[in-house]
């Protein structure tokens, strides 16, 4: 199979037939062999109704259906996990990302031998203050995080190889950093093409201006995992030899003045060098035990899905 095109929905009833219809043309116009997998991530409308009948009428539309709202990350990983086809696509389900543009970025995958396409909505028909001005914040913020030169790293319309889609672990709210994710793992090669960005026909967005907030959060996150996420104790442990070595200085001056200098001068305990060495001292063995932990959990974790699937069709 050439091309699997991944989309996570919520409430879109209204724009999955022309969606689906669309991309089956442009697959039909360019032979591509090709499978569209629609993840339902709880809606509360009529849209796993839709793509029932959508998938009853052709053979290539696939559905999943979560048993509640979990989010896109999870959607997007049951998408990858049931992809087949040898290039994966990634969509959102409101009609603003073009079909159009899936031959040119399957061609810089398989030609040009490009990892990742990121697509690049240049010209936005969003709203300037509320999304437009946070995502070029969020994209800068990004870029100088992670090292990587997108300018668009929210872009729902990607291209993917198939191994790196079935070697990253899309998690929690981490959809906003997949290119970073693969980075991590050893795709290097990640490219950028400009595309065309539609304005929404049906609904409203589902995202409000709390995502930016969560953004520069998983955006954070993300940055510790990538340089500390294999080794916790060597951030933690760090810090903690520092507070420790500072606390252990200040406790040596204090009973050197004491015991040479200064033997019936103030008690100790009421001169602040005491505190500091204290406060220092315990801060620094909590990094300590923090970092230890960290590499214990690191043993256990459990990488199991955060999902439950309630019906599927065509897989």
């Amino acid at each position: 199979m050439n091309i699997s095109v991944v989309i996570p929905l919520l409430n879109e009833k209204e724009s999955l037939k022309e969606l689906c219809d669309s991309i089956s043309e442009v697959m039909s116009t360019y032979g591509f062999s090709y499978e569209i997998i629609l993840i339902d991530d709880g809606s509360n409308d009529q849209s796993w109704s839709e793509i029932e009948i959508l998938s009853e009428n052709n053979n290539e539309i696939k559905g999943i259906k979560f048993k509640r709202n979990y989010g896109k990350s999870q959607a997007l990983h049951a998408g990858f996990l049931s992809s087949k086809g040898d290039v994966v696509f990634t969509m959102d389900a409101d009609l603003q990302d073009d079909p159009k543009e899936i031959p040119a970025m399957y061609d810089m995958i398989v030609n040009d031998h490009f990892d990742l396409v990121s697509g690049w909505k240049k010209k936005r028909f969003d709203s300037i203050l509320f999304k437009n001005i946070p995502s070029k914040i969020f994209n800068f913020a990004a870029r100088v995080t992670s090292g990587i030169k997108l300018n668009d790293f929210n872009c729902g319309l990607k291209a993917y190889k198939k191994d790196v889609v079935k070697n990253i672990n899309v998690y929690g709210e981490m959809h906003r950093y997949i290119p970073v994710l693969a980075k991590n793992e050893g795709y290097q090669k990640i490219g950028e093409k400009i595309v065309n960005h539609r304005p929404r026909k049906h609904g409203n967005t589902k995202f409000g201006p709390s995502r930016f907030l969560y953004g520069f959060l998983d955006l954070l996150t993300i940055w510790f995992i990538s340089s500390f996420g294999k080794r916790p104790m060597h951030l933690f442990g760090s810090l903690g030899l520092i507070m420790l070595t500072t606390g252990f200085i200040f406790a040596g001056f204090l009973g050197y003045d004491k015991i040479f200098v200064n033997p019936f001068g103030r008690l100790i305990t009421e001169r602040p060098e005491f505190y500091i060495s204290l406060v220092t001292m315990i801060i620094g063995s909590q990094f300590f035990s923090m970092g230890f932990i960290g590499e214990l959990m690191l043993k256990n974790i459990n990488k199991r899905p955060q999902y439950v699937i309630q019906k599927q069709t065509n897989l």
